[in-house]
């Protein structure tokens, strides 16, 4: 095998989540609940939305929504396994501010709109809108590299796996 193969293998067998959001991406850590700051639910990364609309990461499907709509869950074509999950605390909104464009079993592509939210409506009830990016199989993947700071926009790369 050749250096070319080599260097071939290696960017094919990484794997890509895109901003999801526009807004501003801040670590893991700085996000203010513990389940998500700590990892337990696994790596990734957390955005302050500027607007109120997620857009498909990858291409891939809808394999969760939660019933009172604030998260969303899903699969990569190449095995990534995400969930959205918009502001903290929002479970308690039941569901008030927050549709999905999509339903479990979707397929999703790319920048497709599949949920919006209120910011306003978020804000009202007393919560923070920051929302967690996190890649839920983390310990499937030997590098998991945030690619962004700062504000941004969907359809950047956010997130490498390999």
């Amino acid at each position: 095998m050749g250096l070319f193969d080599k260097i071939g293998q290696k960017f094919s067998s990484r794997k890509i989540v895109y901003m999801p959001i526009n807004g501003k991406v801040i670590t893991l850590s700085e996000i203010k609940d513990g389940v998500f700051s700590e990892g337990i639910l696994g790596k990734g990364v957390g955005i302050i939305p500027e607007e109120g609309i997620v857009y498909a990461p990858f291409d891939g499907e809808v394999i969760l929504i939660a019933d009172t709509k604030h998260a969303i869950g899903l699969k990569s074509t190449q095995g990534v396994e995400l969930i959205i999950h918009v502001g903290m605390d929002t479970v308690e909104m039941n569901g008030k501010g927050f549709s999905q464009q999509v339903k479990v079993g979707d397929s999703i592509k790319c920048g497709q709109q599949i949920m919006t939210f209120s910011l306003e409506e978020i804000s009202k009830s007393g919560y923070a809108s920051t929302t967690a990016v996190i890649v839920t199989n983390s310990d499937k993947f030997k590098t998991i590299e945030v690619l962004l700071e700062g504000d941004q926009e969907k359809k950047k790369e956010l997130l490498s796996l390999s």
